[in-house]
């Protein structure tokens, strides 16, 4: 909050017709000017609930409980540690550092077409293998500053994906 790149980031959010809520302690800090009305919510068009926190454990505390378990995203310096935090703790099916939660598609992630959207850790019904109890956690990491999702779609992509196995 110190050094404006909050303001800085709501006020490119705004000019981009993005509808920012704030939380209680965002009010208070006068980052938005309209309260939202419940904390977990979530939006179907181009809204965003904007919240203030004093350290990463605090972040990741609010996210349990407010999360929607699907995807969450930590922007920040690439060196900062408590990026690695935030990714290993986070408990959502997508943790993603420096790019945007729009990456949380199968077919980004090169599982083809989706079917759905899970936020649930158990799925199966009938017998079920080992494979079956297993749950996926993805993590995006951007190397090179902040990535969107247009730069890897479209008719002329500037970027391409690269998948990589964590386990």
């Amino acid at each position: 909050l110190k050094n404006g790149v909050a303001m800085t980031v709501l006020m490119a959010l705004r000019q981009a017709g993005v509808k920012c809520l704030g939380g209680p302690r965002a009010m208070k800090s006068g980052l938005c000017d309209v309260p939202a009305e419940q904390m977990k919510c979530e939006y179907g068009d181009l809204t965003c609930m904007i919240e203030v926190v004093s350290t990463v454990d605090e972040a990741i505390d609010w996210i349990h409980k407010y999360g929607s378990g699907h995807t969450e995203s930590i922007v920040c310096a690439e060196d900062a540690p408590a990026a690695e935090e935030f990714l290993r703790k986070v408990d959502a099916a997508c943790v993603f550092k420096n790019a945007s939660t729009r990456f949380a598609d199968g077919f980004r992630f090169g599982l083809g077409a989706e079917v759905g959207i899970s936020t649930g850790r158990i799925h199966s019904r009938g017998p079920v293998g080992v494979e079956g109890l297993l749950t996926t956690k993805w993590q995006i990491r951007s190397s090179n500053g902040i990535h969107y999702v247009a730069e890897y779609g479209g008719d002329s992509p500037t970027k391409t994906y690269t998948h990589k196995d964590l386990m």
